[in-house]
């Protein structure tokens, strides 16, 4: 594991809490009074970076007495995000996202942590499970982030930005997010995670750093970050990369999940043809089986997920929930197969970059 000296500092650790916004008036009123009710004075420094915002974004920061940092290369969450690091002070570097509102206690559990925990470099937490948003797609992606999270590895090999933070050494060493790949929010928090992972700085979880979101998802916005921001760029990492992680997302009862949703989607339009015989293959028979035994594996396989859910929100919202998971299962898939099929037909050589994978 690389080494934290920590030698520079004598008393308290400072932490820097930086904010990346792009037009978040909607969200950011409230996220960052509750920064300031978190944050301690002549210990704690707010620094909301502004991605070209034009919704009164930076007007309702300097309405509270927080000073904007503008984006100086204007080109998305990580390139922000950096450049509130380089103008920070702290020896933390605390990350939260412009529509998340933080407990009272979150900045001195983050120190807290970081008094206890010497070795470690990172550590991250997760969403609570009450989102402001009270639709049903809100309420379900916020749902499955908790659990996620809260059921994930102690020890990670990844990161998480909406509510996460990090030792400035580790951060300075391994160059901070990619923003020259992510120029828009994407995975580079996790690409993060994994160079941190490489370089043998600790990463963990901690489950009671817990954050409220307010962010709200509609069916075509969430379909969009899901697939074009999250399953295409996080499968070409994985695949540019030696090994897959056994943790959140890429756990191997996930990427089972995966195959077995596909197989489902595969026999559900041979049920269509009814009781015909192709070769004399029995084509309904073979389809139904194949497709009961799938949908079966993967209730079991996820069973602990459908519990949550139901607990926490009821028999009808877990119901509504298990096709929007399957379907989440189905374009993960499909994704990576697209990424892994086109690095195998890439050129290789110096021609095909290689990028480090989680250790």
């Amino acid at each position: 594991m690389s080494a934290l000296t920590g030698a520079e500092r004598t008393g308290p650790l400072r932490v820097s809490v930086i904010v990346p916004v792009h037009n978040g008036a909607a969200t950011l009123g409230r996220c960052l009074r509750a920064l300031v009710a978190a944050c301690s004075s002549g210990l704690d420094e707010i620094l909301i970076v502004d991605d070209r915002s034009t919704d009164g974004s930076v007007a309702i920061a300097e309405s509270l007495g927080i000073a904007v940092l503008p984006n100086p290369r204007g080109r998305g969450p990580a390139a922000a995000r950096n450049a509130g690091a380089q103008r920070a002070r702290g020896d933390v570097l605390f990350f939260i996202d412009s529509d998340v509102i933080v407990k009272e206690t979150t900045v001195a559990q983050v120190r807290a942590f970081f008094d206890a925990h010497q070795g470690t470099a990172a550590v991250f937490g997760s969403y609570d499970e009450e989102p402001t948003a009270a639709n049903f797609l809100s309420q379900y992606k916020n749902l499955f982030h908790h659990f996620t999270h809260q059921t994930a590895n102690p020890d990670s090999c990844s990161f998480w930005a909406g509510c996460g933070a990090i030792r400035r050494e580790a951060f300075e060493a391994v160059g901070g997010f990619d923003e020259l790949t992510y120029s828009r929010p994407s995975i580079e928090d996790i690409e993060l995670g994994s160079r941190l992972s490489v370089a043998q700085y600790r990463v963990q979880v901690d489950r009671s750093l817990l954050v409220t979101h307010q962010k709200r998802w509609t069916a075509l916005s969430l379909m969009k970050a899901e697939i074009r921001d999250r399953a295409y760029p996080w499968s070409a990492l994985l695949v540019a990369g030696d090994a897959i992680p056994n943790d959140l997302n890429v756990r191997w009862s996930a990427r089972i999940s995966a195959v077995l949703v596909g197989l489902l989607a595969i026999a559900l339009p041979f049920l269509g043809l009814g009781h015909r015989r192709f070769y004399d293959v029995p084509v309904f028979d073979v389809a139904l089986t194949a497709a009961t035994l799938a949908l079966v594996h993967v209730i079991a396989l996820n069973h602990a997920f459908y519990l949550f859910l139901f607990r926490a929100r009821g028999g009808l919202f877990t119901l509504r929930a298990f096709p929007l998971h399957l379907l989440y299962y189905l374009y993960s898939g499909v994704v990576y197969a697209v990424c892994w099929i086109a690095a195998q037909v890439r050129p290789t050589g110096s021609q095909r970059r290689k990028r480090p994978a989680p250790a």
